[in-house]
């Protein structure tokens, strides 16, 4: 159905662009690379016959497949991301194709001594007899998310090469700055029109996704008092120790790396200081909304409680929302969910409806008032060396793009 020559050429013609995006930069898009790839698919999308195709002064580009129908149907969307994350350089990312894959360790860089093996990712043996694509262990891959974004493409022109598969009309949209944070801040919702939409952005093949963290950052700093050691006694406040208590205080249990399902944590990401001062960067994660607030006032308590205990106001917390569970807007049109459920059992694909340990350009999307599950890309261990995506797995996300297409116009016909 879907061509693997083809569908693995594009994806690695759109991972060899530089996109990383930059947390650090207030600008939009964050990163002036992510227009290269941008203006990429511009033209791409032209080329294969998509119709309405603009690339807007903030990087965003939306296209539209018209209706091949003679009576009306709800709009849908397709929606991914073309920026990679700044955790790990996307820079000269160099793919390696391996073929046939047996379940063993797979050499990513020999001089380097780096190495794929099942006994870290026991996932890759889900994957035997297939295709994957893999770093060469000096960058991340990147199919977080151009396995979305060429998932879709593929899709879109596929329909367009087989108008004889009956679909209403489809509108894609691919955003920059996901990884930061700001991939849906600029979303024009109301010119994208669609009734609901999928992300194409999560990773195992299956993964159907409708719920996820309700996040926040706390930052916490922390003033002292820098004076001569020698006689510093009575006088000097030294941050960090007082920053050490701060974080002892935390549940040290409830971290990322003890935590799985819908259990929340404290994740310490980010630490700074000397003796006059010490800032601690937290992301704050539950899916229970009330458990959510319990947190963000437990860093306020930890702060409250230590300030008496030390007679001065020397800690400060600052803590915003980042996002929400999109659970509560996409329960209330949940056949959504359930069309791409039924589709992926259609295809002989196991659906895997799990909760997001972390966000999407979805949930975001979703308190803008586009509904917008996530629907699996293929790849495996984002962010880092170790990134690697299936082709085939690449193909079945293509096709329940093709399917979902050709389901609504049944449902509604």
């Amino acid at each position: 159905m879907i061509d693997k020559k083809k569908i693995t050429e594009r994806f690695i013609n759109y991972v060899t662009i530089n996109t990383e995006s930059d947390p650090n930069n207030p600008a939009f898009p964050s990163t002036e690379n992510q227009w290269n790839l941008a203006k990429i698919l511009e033209k791409e999308l032209i080329e294969i016959g998509m119709q309405d195709v603009e690339l807007d002064d903030n990087c965003y580009i939306m296209a539209t497949l018209p209706s091949n129908l003679d009576y009306k149907v709800p709009t849908i969307g397709f929606v991914a991301h073309i920026d990679t994350s700044p955790d790990f350089s996307g820079a000269n990312v160099k793919p390696k194709i391996v073929e046939n894959y047996q379940g063993n360790d797979i050499v990513l860089n020999e001089e380097q001594q780096i190495i794929l093996s099942p006994n870290d990712f026991d996932d890759l043996l889900l994957y035997k007899r297939q295709t994957l694509i893999t770093t060469d262990g000096t960058t991340l891959l990147g199919a977080d998310d151009k396995a979305g974004v060429t998932e879709i493409v593929s899709a879109m022109e596929y329909l367009i090469q087989h108008p004889e598969i009956k679909h209403g009309k489809i509108r894609i949209c691919f955003t920059p700055d996901e990884e930061v944070g700001k991939g849906a801040h600029l979303f024009n919702v109301e010119k994208f029109d669609a009734e609901w939409a999928y992300t194409m952005d999560g990773s195992q093949i299956g993964e159907l996704e409708y719920e996820n963290f309700n996040a926040a950052s706390a930052k916490i700093t922390i003033n002292g008092k820098i004076v001569h050691p020698g006689y510093a006694k009575g006088k000097m406040i030294n941050s960090m120790l007082i920053a050490n208590e701060y974080i002892s205080a935390v549940p040290s249990d409830e971290v990322p790396e003890k935590t799985e399902g819908y259990e929340g944590f404290f994740h310490l990401h980010d630490l700074k200081g000397d003796v006059e001062q010490t800032v601690l960067e937290y992301i704050i994660r539950d899916h229970d909304f009330d458990v959510f607030e319990k947190r963000k006032y437990l860093m306020q308590k930890i702060a409250f409680d230590m300030n008496k205990q030390l007679g001065k106001e020397l800690i400060h917390v600052e803590i915003k929302n980042q996002y929400f569970n999109m659970k509560e807007k996409v329960l209330p049109v949940k056949h959504i969910v359930d069309i791409a459920e039924e589709v992926m059992k259609d295809l002989d694909i196991k659906p895997l409806i799990k909760p997001i340990r972390g966000g999407t350009d979805g949930s975001q999307l979703s308190f803008k008032g586009l509904p917008c599950p996530n629907i699996f890309a293929g790849g495996h261990n984002f962010h880092g060396r170790f990134e690697y995506v299936p082709v085939e797995s690449m193909i079945k996300a293509t096709e329940v793009i093709i399917g979902i297409s050709e389901k609504v116009a049944e449902k509604y016909s």
